[in-house]
């Protein structure tokens, strides 16, 4: 049976239970668990760790702790009943360990550290305290350790801030807000102190001392090196002051041998002292440690005489000397000892010695001898403070290893009254003067003292030569060597025994010491001195001269008596004028003897005047003068005989009270007031202990209080106040005389006269009273005099009840206090002495009587209310308040308690409350308070007014706050209140009074904040509702509660969980209370909601976005209530839906509010929306509400993130266009423009920002209205706003190069300049817009790729959710780059690999799908591309600009397939998506707004092939007829070498197979016309061509004949062929009305782009046909060949199989046969053929590298070059991409991955040319193509370094090498082919040659790098041809220009002259495989010979001077834009030279 336990509540596990029972409850050793029930010896219960997790356990398996347990039941709350201190560490150390763990991860290595340690020590320290074996002093001092440490680990980790008291935490329940205030304050100063130095919080918690606290020197020597000596050593250290030029201590004796270890070998390793007593006083002087060195033996240590010498002299040696300021400040920090070094100087001269150490310390270094060596004493020393026990309790070691204590010369600055008894008197032997006595040398002389008492006898040991050693009968000083004249200034001390004092003398005896044989000493004179003088007073502290007599060695002084009678000096001699002549002795008239002694004792005294009235009986005429010269005796010799002076004093009194009275009176104020003194401060004591035991005076209390009264009655008339001001000085303890002088009497006389004392009293008060009433204005002294009253005043009060009720003494303490005037009559610094002393009055044991408060409090409190209505001595007040509530919360129990309060709320809360305000007005504006400058005293008085306000309201009962309600006379001082309140409580909630660690305080601030508020709402409700409704009260609570509900401190989210169980046990959800009360008062307000609308809005939901379901549920409903209100008074919601709007924006984006929100707010709403009229508006406002936080949420977490720009501009689209389309906000909407332009900026958009501004200068009009300042505009026009804009959106087209849209906003600039007659702007507008036309037509531009993406899966952000998207591409970016972009914003997306639309599955599934292809523009604008005279460069623009429609073509087979001609049922699948807005636009992106799907059959296709190609040799043959391309006609030669040569292997014949077949007619009757459009285009193609070979002939090079001849005889071939196809050809001729004959490639360039991926099997015919001449002769050969962007695969890491590949048709970067008209210059097509039946699709990787070249090998480089737009290669790094003719589909896109076959020659290094050879046909492609396999094979789909040594692409003076495209203006570009980078480039033109030599990896493009276009010099424009020119002759290699690819080798790599005749043999031998260079520049070097003069210096690469091409510098590498259209030529070479510069800086 289970039953609930008692007392068994908590225990600790102390061995592991794995849980294996049922229910059974898994535990660690050291788990605390919680027993709930227990049965048979098992317990049930919870891990501390696991509250929520219950289970069973063995009972055994726990150890139980005693505990307390509050709240008995199921929520009980359970407390281990141990030291607080231990409960603290562990769940501190808890609450460390995962914050720790933390510092490591986030790399704060530092403090991990630190932070390791201290829980090191605290768990050491734990377990001491839980050891039990410490003493209360030790555990304290533990505790103390403990408490720092956590303080510190709570600071550095962030924690709360613990408040405590003596060590332990304090329940703030039991103590006042003040308090908890202050100890808030003084643990945080706590922890500053620990933090700055370690644990020196000595008296942290305690009250301050006023005793300063000692300090002690520690010094221990450790070694003596100077062996040097070879004799026995005394070492003396001493302490000397530099500045007084004196020894301040004692002297340490250390006597060592001649080996130099101790004489005493008791003493080895204890050869230290303490020197103690230093005061803080003494640490500031300038201290020296003095160590002098006496070695003891021979008299000269250089002494020649051999054996030990025979008699010992006491000689100087050296000295060595240690600042302490160089050295206190280490040992200061240090808690060991540390050792020092000091050098021992030896003195240069013996006279010296008595000053050496001023010498060495002054470094006069002429008086000493630096010593060899630099090693000498070694002292460790080490600092301790404290008074000597605890140093002894802290340091038991040093005290247990015999450290000599070495004390101060004279008395500490503390004297303690118990001290140790003593009685030393310090004697120096400071010079002698002596007589020669007729020697020639002088004489060395050694003073010999001793003691001796009356009687004569020696006293024994009553002489220490220094601590350290034992003490001696006798001392002998050291000897000074020849010298008359000594000075020792040795100092010994005599510590004679009082008793043995008087009658004691010292003797002196004078030895000359003889060095001669025998080396005796001689006695020669004496001196001596008694110790006590006549009248008993001691040798006085000052130096005496004493005789010196005369005697000899045989001299005895057995009868001292003899001399004693003589005079001792000259005093002596005075004062006994009769002395006999005939004494033994003779005076030695000429020689002396000086000494000095200082006493230090505390029972002699040597002062006179203190004897006499220690005596005054014997005189007693003399006390008068014996009492008026008291006040001259030193204190140190009053304390010494405090008693009975003090017994004297009261005998003289009541020897004659009247005429001793007044000067006892004054004597005994002049003691009292020397015990204020801090030397003798404790003193105080002592002084008390006589009053209670020894004092005997019972009748003294009449004639003090006489005298005390006479005084203060005189002050009013008095100038000179001391005397009066000492006597109120000396108040306390006068009253401690008289109270016990009168308990005394009154125990005599069995309380007679008891009237007549408390009249006396009573009258005594009122001259204090009226001492206190005098104006003191105009007299300074009389000022001083109350202050000191005031000052002594609340120390009587004690002595008061001792013979008064508490309530007279009250009485009589109100009556003092009142008589005080108010402030305004009083001086300021009167102000803080009357302050202080209520402040002492509020502290005292008085004020803690119930009964006296009832007297005090109202005068107390009117005082402080007079300061707080003036704003002065703030702290003090605040001081006083904070006691008085200290006092009323520790007793608030008592009924009498209330009545307090209601006094103190009456008088002090609302002057509390007008103080707040205006505090914190000041602190907010940093103004500090009067006397407090600083910021941070302003924030110390406001949190110590805050804690005052919060202890009086947390006082305050219900009935107190009715009272104050009932109190106010009219409803204006009740809404003044009001405010008053809610505004300090609203500064406490904003200006953080308290810093962010002070949890506690916080928490019980909001508590107290909460409780008011429910107690004030009542109030407000009731009198500010109907009609007296006020707005600014209501406004004033709704803006507490709302910032109350968002306090940082009330988020119980953010905190750990056993913290938020702790705020929640404590106090509950506050935020849930206040959420109620400000629901309920909402309610309350009825129809004055309406007021509160739409102001309320933005706050109320900050409130709802607070992260607490409860707040939310409450408070969202609010919205529904105001929507229904404005929805009643204006008929819409108008104004709730444009604030919330607002509102949301601003509080998501400042991170507030979640997903869980946005579905409450919707459904809470709706649900109450449901039931009104006007349902539909409500709900579609709603739901627009919850799709706008949808979009800022993701916006919000997207900006948080570091998420990629381009999301971003995502997200910020999105969320603009939802602010312009569905909710039609237009100030948001116009700071989201503002936004996304920002970003486009950042990201380099400049299009883009552009067209993004475009959408806020649309809604701006040309107007003069006035608009104000908004985001970074200045308040100006609307004209000048959208000028302004005007000027910024042209900016940003030029700097995006889309000048074409940037003319129109120039023309609409110059119609308002024109309109305003403003011709400045209008002439710069219009040179603007000339200026872009310029750039239009010079300058080059990219034509960018488009993609088309879909995003499928719901884990996308909505607003890209199963949506398809088209972008545009970055510059350079080809579909594998853009597919790495994509992936890598979005890491977690998987990469679909086909381009069919995905299935329901996927759209719904909780993951990210992307797909990915290219696409094709489709323009809008065909007119222009139509026009034949329009140049390229404007073309490309119309090509890619503003295009809202893009298509993709997918081929596929229809019906059976035919194996010799697949053409027949090649279809193409084109899917047109169509986009919401045309690009480029505000982004790079854009939604597909709907998809067309055609099928094109395969004859439109062929058509459509046919077509583009005519339309391309038309243009091309148009520009060189009208001499648009000049010179170089390369291009031209290729053409139609393309065209016509691939007629040989049946291009256009396969088309006459498929569709001229007589089967096919008669099977489609409807393809009739196409048919015959077919045959027309054909005809035409063959008319274009004739006309091409014309033209040709009329420009073609003579040594470009052959080739020239060789097309003749081709297309002779070609017509031929295609006459058996197109009967009657022959007859129409050139004249056919169409003209020429179309193309022979019969697919659409799509179907070639890519195969079709579902091919049938079965065989394919032999050969497969590329658009324009590319032929092969196998079909899978193309699959080697992948051709366009689409066809790329997916990035190397997402990498797709080639179904993809194959049917992603988007963007080829070849032209579409199918293409329509308008799309001729637009691309060039390839056309594909299905795959062969054995090879799968997938092969994209194929490995051809063995077998025979296949034909596509070989027909790869018949691709014709076509007007085709760039592409840009996603592997290209920026440099690869610098070309000046770009491909228009180049292999690059998929070849890099997809041709292996084509890989060897890449990267392949450029050689020259090598002579042709004849090759069998197998051989001869395999030079070319095997030289590219090897090399690309190895390389990574990377991004390949290409080589920048291409010629720049300026317009630059035309040369045969430069790089100016052949074509002019209107040209269009070269197109890269399959061929484009078969033959290595002749980079070895110019000074960059790249010979044999070069390393093989000198290039790595090759691929696109053909694409080179070429121009004449002018020179040359009039040759028709232009020679090829052999180097050799030029004493060089000749190099090829800088296009021409070069064939070579590997194998034949060798130097010598380029023959051009090799590449013309290549494409004679085999017909079916010229190999022809499409993508360069035609291969034929076009050079004249060299000209007369050399080129011009100025011209760039390409027109280098070719007498020496080796010498010119490598031209650098130049970045060049894949597209280039050429301008016309410039007129002059200067001026072409000039722009090509210009050029180049730009580009550059």
């Amino acid at each position: 049976m289970w039953t609930p336990t008692e007392d068994e509540k908590i225990g600790v596990v102390i061995c592991t239970f794995r849980g294996s029972v049922a229910q059974g409850l898994a535990l660690e050793v050291g788990e605390t668990v919680q027993i709930l029930e227990k049965c048979e010896g098992w317990y049930r219960g919870f891990s501390t760790r696991k509250p929520n997790v219950k289970g069973v356990f063995p009972a055994s398996y726990v150890h139980l702790k005693k505990a307390v347990i509050t709240n008995r039941g199921p929520h009980e709350t359970v407390v281990p009943l141990e030291d607080p201190t231990l409960t603290e560490v562990s769940s501190t150390l808890q609450e460390w360990a995962l914050l720790w763990k933390q510092l490591y991860v986030k790399h704060k290595v530092d403090l991990f550290y630190k932070v390791r340690h201290v829980m090191m020590e605290l768990i050491d320290l734990r377990r001491q305290l839980l050891s039990g074996h410490l003493t209360q002093d030790q555990s304290r001092d533990v505790k103390r350790h403990v408490t720092v440490r956590l303080d510190w680990g709570n600071e550095h980790l962030g924690l709360d801030l613990v408040p405590r008291k003596e060590f332990d935490m304090v329940d703030e329940d039991h103590i006042s807000v003040s308090d908890l205030y202050k100890m808030h304050l003084s643990s945080r100063h706590s922890v500053q102190q620990s933090t700055t130095q370690g644990d020196g919080t000595r008296q942290r918690h305690g009250e301050p001392c006023r005793v300063p606290v000692p300090h002690h020197l520690l010094v221990n020597l450790k070694s003596f090196t100077y062996n040097s000596i070879g004799e026995d050593t005394d070492i003396f250290f001493s302490l000397y002051d530099l500045r007084e030029a004196k020894t301040i201590s004692e002297k340490f004796l250390v006597r060592l041998n001649k080996n130099g270890a101790p004489r005493n070998p008791e003493k080895v390793e204890r050869l230290c002292a303490l020197f103690t007593d230093l005061s803080n006083k003494d640490m500031k002087r300038d201290l020296y440690i003095v160590s002098h060195v006496i070695r003891t033996g021979r008299m000269l240590l250089n002494d020649s005489k051999k054996g030990p010498p025979l008699v010992q002299y006491r000689r100087p040696y050296g000295c060595a000397v240690l600042a302490m300021s160089d050295v206190l400040q280490t040992i200061a920090e240090l808690k060991e000892e540390k050792d020092f070094v000091l050098k021992v100087y030896t003195c240069n001269n013996e006279n010296e010695w008595y000053q050496i150490h001023e010498n060495i310390i002054r470094k006069s270094s002429t008086k000493y001898t630096v010593p060899s060596t630099s090693y000498g004493l070694i002292i460790s020393l080490q600092l301790l403070r404290g008074d000597m026990d605890q140093v002894r309790r802290e340091n038991p070691l040093i005290f247990s290893r015999g450290v000599s204590m070495t004390r101060k010369l004279g008395f500490p600055d503390v004297i303690m009254p118990a001290g140790d008894v003593r009685n030393d008197l310090y004697l120096t032997l400071e010079r002698g003067d002596f007589e020669r006595g007729g020697k020639s040398v002088q004489k060395n002389i050694e003073v010999t003292v001793y003691v001796l008492y009356a009687d004569g006898e020696i006293l024994k040991d009553c002489i220490s030569v220094g601590s350290g050693e034992p003490q001696v009968p006798e001392h002998r000083s050291f000897v000074l060597y020849h010298n008359n004249s000594p000075r020792w200034s040795e100092v010994i001390k005599l510590p004679i025994p009082i008793d043995r004092f008087r009658g004691s003398h010292l003797r002196f005896e004078f030895r000359h010491c003889s060095t001669k044989d025998k080396g005796e000493k001689k006695l020669f004179g004496f001196s001596f001195t008694p110790l006590m003088r006549e009248d008993g007073t001691t040798l006085s502290d000052e130096s005496h001269d004493l005789y010196v007599y005369k005697c000899d060695e045989n001299t005895t002084f057995s009868n001292h008596a003899l001399y004693l009678g003589m005079p001792c000096c000259k005093e002596d001699f005075n004062s006994c004028p009769s002395i006999p002549s005939s004494l033994i002795f003779q005076r030695s008239a000429k020689e002396n003897f000086w000494i000095s002694t200082q006493l230090s004792s505390t029972k002699l005294t040597q002062n006179v005047d203190l004897l006499a009235l220690l005596k005054w009986k014997a005189h007693p005429e003399r006390v008068m003068d014996i009492l008026g010269r008291l006040r001259h005796v030193s204190g140190e010799e009053i304390v010494k005989f405090l008693q009975d002076i003090l017994d004297t004093l009261f005998s003289i009194l009541d020897d004659n009270t009247d005429k001793y009275g007044p000067l006892v009176f004054q004597s005994l104020v002049f003691i009292i007031n020397l015990l204020r003194d801090s030397k003798y401060y404790h003193f105080r004591p002592v002084m008390d202990m006589y009053i209670q035991k020894h004092f005997a005076g019972a009748l003294a209390y009449k004639e003090l209080i006489r005298c005390l009264k006479w005084y203060m009655d005189r002050s009013a008339e008095v100038v000179r106040q001391d005397h009066i001001q000492e006597a109120m000085r000396a108040l306390e303890y006068l009253f401690k005389f008289i109270i016990q002088s009168r308990i005394l009497y009154s125990r005599a006389t069995c309380g007679m006269e008891e009237e007549q004392f408390r009249s006396s009293v009573q009258e005594l008060f009122q001259s204090i009273r009226f001492v206190l009433s005098l104006d003191s204005r105009n007299s300074e002294t009389l000022i001083f005099t109350q202050a000191a009253l005031l000052n002594s005043f609340p120390a009587i009060f004690d002595e008061l009840l001792q013979m008064f009720t508490v309530q007279e003494v009250a009485e009589f303490v109100r009556g003092t206090l009142g008589s005080m005037p108010s402030t305004v009559h009083m001086g300021q610094s009167m102000d803080v002495v009357k302050l202080q002393s209520i402040a002492r009055t509020v502290d005292s044991r008085l004020f803690s009587f119930p009964e006296s408060r009832r007297v005090l409090l109202p005068v107390v409190l009117h005082h402080i209310h007079l300061h707080l209505r003036q704003q002065k001595e703030l702290l003090i007040c605040s001081g006083i308040l904070s006691s008085i509530f200290s006092i009323i919360k520790s007793s608030s129990m008592d009924t009498s308690v209330q009545e307090e309060v209601e006094v103190m709320v009456e008088s002090l809360l609302d002057v509390l409350l007008q103080t707040l305000l205006s505090i914190m007005s000041k602190s907010q504006s940093q103004e500090a308070v009067r006397g407090q400058r600083c910021p941070q005293c302003t924030a110390e008085i406001t949190g110590e007014y805050v804690s005052c306000l919060l202890s009086l309201l947390r006082q305050m009962t219900d009935i107190h706050f009715q009272h104050l309600m009932e109190n106010f006379q009219s409803k204006e001082e009740l809404k003044e209140f009001l405010l008053k309140i809610l505004s300090v409580f609203r500064n406490l909630m904003k200006l953080s009074i308290f810093p962010r660690d002070w949890n506690v305080m916080r928490l019980l601030t909001s508590n107290i904040i909460l409780t008011t508020a429910q107690y004030l709402s009542p109030a407000l409700h009731k009198n500010f509702t109907e009609a007296e409704f006020d707005f600014k009260v209501w406004n004033s609570y709704f803006s507490l509660a709302v910032l109350y509900i968002n306090q940082p401190s009330l988020q119980l989210e953010s905190l750990s969980p056993a913290k938020r169980k702790k705020v929640l046990d404590k106090y509950g959800d506050m935020r849930v209370m206040m959420t109620y009360e400000l629901f309920s008062m909402w309610q309350n307000l009825g129809e004055n909601k309406i007021h509160f609308i739409p102001g309320m809005i933005g706050p109320f939901l900050g409130v709802t976005l607070v992260p607490q379901v409860e707040v939310r549920n409450i408070m969202i409903p609010i919205f529904h209530d105001m929507m229904d209100w404005e929805q009643r008074k204006n008929g819409n919601f108008k104004q709730v839906e444009a604030e919330l709007i607002d509102k949301l924006d601003s509080l998501v984006s400042e991170g507030k509010g979640d997903e869980n929100y946005r579905e409450l707010f919707g459904l809470l709403l709706l649900e109450k929306i449901e039931q009104e009229t006007w349902r539909e508006t409500g709900v579609s406002f709603v739901t627009s509400v919850t799709r706008l936080m949808e979009r800022l949420l993701d916006y919000r977490d997207c900006m948080k993130g570091d998420e990629t720009e381009n999301k971003k501009i995502g997200y910020t689209v999105n969320l603009l266009n939802f602010y312009k389309s569905e909710i039609n906000k237009e100030e948001m909407y116009i700071r989201y423009i503002h936004k996304l332009c920002d970003m486009h900026l950042q990201a380099e958009n400049y299009t883009e920002a552009a067209f993004t501004l475009l959408l806020y200068w649309e809604l701006l009009n040309w107007e003069e209205k006035l608009l104000k300042e908004f985001l970074h505009y200045p308040t100006q026009t609307e004209w000048s706003r959208k000028e302004a804009l005007s000027r910024k959106v042209i900016h940003y087209f030029n700097k995006g190069k889309c000048w074409e849209f940037g003319v129109p906003l120039c023309r609409d600039l110059a119609f308002q300049y024109e309109s305003l007659y403003d011709y400045q702007s209008l002439s710069w507008i219009r040179k603007m817009e000339a200026a872009y036309y310029d750039n239009i037509m010079e300058q080059q531009r990219l034509e960018p790729e488009f993609f088309r993406v879909g995003f499928y899966g719901r884990k996308f952000p909505f607003f890209l959710r199963n949506k398809e998207f088209v972008c545009r591409g970055h510059d350079y970016e080809r579909l594998e780059a853009f597919q790495q972009r994509m992936l890598g914003e979005f890491p977690q997306a998987i990469a679909m690999q086909h381009p069919n639309q995905p299935d329901e599955a996927i759209l719904q599934c909780d993951s990210q799908y992307l797909q990915i292809y290219a696409v094709t523009p489709v323009p809008d604008s065909v007119g222009v591309l139509q026009m034949d005279r329009v140049p390229d460069r404007i073309k490309s623009f119309y090509r890619v600009n503003n295009v809202r429609r893009y298509r993709y073509d997918r081929p596929f087979h229809k019906g059976p397939k035919d194996r010799d001609n697949e053409f027949k049922s090649l279809w193409i699948e084109r899917t047109t998506l169509v986009l919401t807005h045309p690009l480029p636009g505000i982004s790079r992106w854009f939604e597909v707004e709907k998809r067309e799907l055609v099928e094109v059959s395969p004859l439109e296709n062929a058509v459509s092939v046919v077509e583009n190609k005519n339309q391309e040799l038309r243009t091309l043959i148009s520009q060189y007829q009208h001499k648009q391309l000049h010179g170089n006609i390369n291009l031209l030669s290729m053409t139609l070498n393309g065209v016509i040569d691939a007629a040989v292997n049946g291009g256009i014949a396969r088309y006459q197979e498929a569709f001229f077949d007589k089967e096919y007619i008669t099977s489609h009757p409807e393809d009739t016309e196409k048919i015959t459009q077919l045959k027309d285009l054909m005809q035409e193609q063959v008319h274009v061509l004739g006309v091409g070979l014309a033209v040709h002939e009329k420009l073609v090079h003579p040594e470009m004949r052959p080739l020239h001849k060789k097309l003749i005889d081709q297309f002779q071939m070609m017509r031929s062929s295609l006459c058996h196809g197109l009967p009657g050809l022959e007859k129409t001729g050139s004249g056919a009305s169409r003209g020429i004959l179309t193309p022979h490639g019969p697919m659409s360039p799509e179907s070639f782009k890519l195969l079709h991926r579902h091919s049938e099997s079965g065989p394919v015919g032999s050969l497969l046909i590329l658009a324009d001449g590319v032929v092969m002769e196998h079909p899978e050969d193309f699959y080697r060949m992948q051709a366009s962007p689409s066809s790329s695969s997916l990035s190397s890491t997402h990498s797709a199989p080639s179904q993809m590949i194959n049917s992603a048709h988007s963007g080829f970067r070849v032209g579409s046969p199918s293409l329509p008209d308008k799309y001729r210059h637009n691309r060039e097509m390839l056309m594909l053929l299905p795959p062969h039946r054995d090879r799968p699709s997938s092969a994209v990787y194929t490995n051809v590298s063995d077998g025979p070249p296949t034909n596509l090998q070989r027909a790869l480089f018949h691709q014709v070059i076509g007007p085709c737009k760039p592409c840009s290669d996603p592997n290209l790094s920026v440099a690869e991409k610098v070309l000046t003719t770009p491909s228009s589909w180049s292999l690059d896109s998929g070849t890099r991955e997809a041709l292996p076959f084509l890989s060897a020659h890449v990267g392949g290094v450029m050689a020259p040319p090598v002579p042709p050879r004849n090759l069998p046909h197998g051989q001869h492609l395999s030079m070319h193509f095997d030289a590219f396999h090897h090399q690309v094979s190895d390389l990574p789909p990377a991004l390949p370094a290409r080589s920048l040594r291409k010629s720049p692409l300026h317009p630059i003076p035309a040369s045969p090498t430069s790089p100016q495209s052949v074509l002019d203006g209107s040209s269009s570009t070269l197109s890269g082919s399959a061929s484009s980078g078969v033959s290595s480039l002749g980079e070895s033109t110019f000074g960059g040659a790249t010979s044999s030599s070069d390393p093989p990896a000198s290039r790595t493009d090759t691929l696109e790098s053909g694409s080179q276009a070429w121009t004449t010099d002018p020179q040359d424009l009039d040759s028709p041809y232009q020679p090829v020119k052999y180097g050799a002759s030029e004493g060089g290699a000749a190099l090829p220009p800088a296009g021409v690819q070069t064939l070579s080798h590997p194998a034949q790599q060798q130097d010598g002259p380029p023959h051009l005749y090799h590449l013309h043999q290549h494409l004679h031998q085999h017909h079916f495989h010229p190999l022809y260079l499409p993508h360069n520049p035609p291969l034929y070097s076009l050079h004249e010979p060299p000209p007369a003069l050399p080129p011009k210096p100025y011209l760039r690469e390409g027109c280098i001077p070719e007498e020496d091409p080796q010498s010119a510098p490598p031209p650098g590498p130049r970045p060049t834009p894949r597209k280039i259209s050429q301008p016309l030529i410039a007129a002059t070479k200067e001026e072409q030279a000039k722009v090509a510069w210009e050029h180049g800086v730009s580009a550059e």
